[in-house]
């Protein structure tokens, strides 16, 4: 006898739909399982025999062979349990299940016929969607996230069992329904306040500014100066996330396995922060199956890195390309794999190895050859891919004593939103999001600048040695702060702002 059942498989963070193909002949006990499985998948059949004989069922002790079409393309993971031990009980008429392949099933099961979760959930309901299956059957756990997916059923199933019961009634029981609300993504809620943040202020300034333009950050100061605190709440005052942007992050934290158990969908801005001993690998991503790196899971959100020269140099080498392109290749012999990295830096560093260099209360220790090679460990091609670079000095005893409350994050984050929109109007079109995203030839068009302004540009790109590069940026700066503002021209103003924001680098590593 033999029975197909439709199940999915994860490529990136995308989704293909598989066959699984059970032939059951009489002959010597024999199991065989091909189409390039992984040794996960090769394993289901110790599963699979134990969830069958504990279910009530009867293990076929005959000629088995399961194939997994297509057969060119590797299959990882134990989410085929549940759609192969259903093969088996319909290929044999233990259960009377007809069309199996109308739907999409997924699984891993226990050895007492309980249905696990799984990793990918999301990718596979939409793989569902789009190849117009009739329903998707999986874990309770996931089904939530599944149920996300318009026009597409997602039934929950607890038990081997269960899903025969299910199947067999045509599907009679109740779909799962989404755990989200319109307001959930409207007004995102954050744990974290820039109210709490005392003093300051010309550092909340440019953090605003960073959300408003999505741009790049690198703060320096000492040790307890706030950069850590600052940096945790910057995702607080980016605008909200819109459902296709939250469903990129969903995707990547669901093929990673790091969604959290019976939710629909991520509806805050990731905030991604490593340790400083991370691998390249760590941060862009890997393994013999790929998977997303610090670097994906940062997608429309924040990656800080703190202590930024203490990070290997190959690290962060890593990222400059990323920077660039807002995605990242992983190339394997039998792959390659794309996987999406539009995310904003945030990086923390003190000025010198003990911290303390121009600190006014605290001597610094360190001999001028040690704050140069300190400061040497991050690259000048990276230095200039980040955007803004703040000082942040010791907080005086008079703000941390003060009892005013700080601006909260709500008020910021709609100055924020007020800047995008203006951003989201001008690039209607050209599929950019914010002013970080322009190329040079964008510049042009967006950025004119009069007499008085080029001037003043002139003068900052001699002063400070700026490259080509950095002069960009100073440009996409300057319209984000006019944007804040407002305006629709670049004054001396926006642009004097801008170049301040630009001076700490060649100040520290002149």
């Amino acid at each position: 006898m033999l029975a197909k059942v439709g199940s999915a498989a994860v490529y990136g963070i995308d989704a293909f739909l598989v066959d699984v193909e059970v032939d059951i002949q009489k002959g010597m006990t024999h199991f065989s399982l091909v189409g390039l499985p992984d040794a996960a998948v090769k394993e289901s059949m110790d599963r699979v025999h134990a969830a069958i004989r504990n279910t009530g069922f009867r293990f076929p002790m005959d000629r088995v062979t399961v194939n997994l079409a297509p057969a060119d393309v590797r299959k990882e993971g134990p989410i085929y349990d549940l759609p192969i031990a259903l093969g088996m009980l319909a290929a044999t008429d233990q259960a009377k299940i007809d069309r199996l392949d109308d739907y999409v099933i997924v699984g891993e099961l226990s050895l007492d016929g309980g249905v696990r979760p799984i990793s990918g959930a999301l990718p596979m309901a939409l793989a569902a969607k789009e190849a117009d299956k009739r329903a998707i059957i999986l874990p309770a756990a996931n089904a939530s996230e599944a149920a996300v997916v318009e026009d597409l059923e997602a039934y929950p199933v607890e038990t081997l069992f269960e899903a025969i019961e299910l199947l067999e009634n045509d599907l009679m029981a109740e779909p799962a329904k989404p755990n989200l609300s319109p307001e959930d993504l409207q007004q995102p809620k954050y744990g974290e306040d820039f109210a709490d943040v005392r003093g300051q202020e010309h550092v909340k300034r440019a953090l605003e500014v960073a959300a408003a333009g999505g741009h790049n950050v690198l703060m320096v100061g000492p040790p307890g100066a706030g950069k850590t605190m600052l940096a945790r709440r910057l995702p607080g005052i980016m605008p909200p996330l819109l459902l296709g942007e939250a469903l990129e992050v969903t995707k990547l934290y669901s093929v990673s396995g790091l969604m959290p158990a019976r939710h629909s969908l991520i509806t805050t801005r990731p905030y991604r922060s490593p340790h400083h001993t991370v691998s390249a690998a760590g941060l862009a991503g890997g393994g013999t199956i790929p998977r997303p790196g610090e670097i994906s899971l940062a997608h429309h959100g924040v990656l800080f890195l703190d202590e930024l020269p203490e990070f290997r140099r190959d690290a962060l080498e890593v990222l400059r390309q990323p920077m660039e392109d807002g995605e990242l290749t992983i190339s394997r012999a039998a792959m390659a794999v794309k996987y999406p990295a539009r995310f904003m830096l945030v990086a923390a560093m003190n000025p010198c190895p003990c911290g303390y260099f121009a600190d006014p209360l605290r001597k610094c220790n360190c001999s001028p050859v040690q704050i140069h090679r300190y400061l040497l460990r991050i690259s000048g091609p990276l230095l200039d891919r980040i955007d803004i670079h703040i000082e942040v000095p010791r907080v005086p005893h008079e703000d941390l004593m003060s009892r005013a409350e700080g601006e909260p994050s709500t008020r910021v984050r709609q100055r924020v939103m007020q800047a995008r929109q203006r951003q989201t109007q001008r690039f209607d079109g050209l599929g950019l999001h914010c002013n970080a995203q322009m190329t040079s030839k964008m510049l042009r068009a967006f950025c004119p600048v009069d007499a008085q302004v080029e001037s003043l540009l002139r003068a900052a790109i001699d002063q400070f040695g700026l490259s080509a590069r950095a002069y960009d940026r100073i440009l996409k700066l300057s319209r984000t702060i006019a944007d804040l503002d407002g305006s629709d021209d670049l004054a001396i103003p926006h642009v004097a702002e801008a170049v301040q924001y630009r001076s700490l680098d060649r100040k520290l590593w002149a």
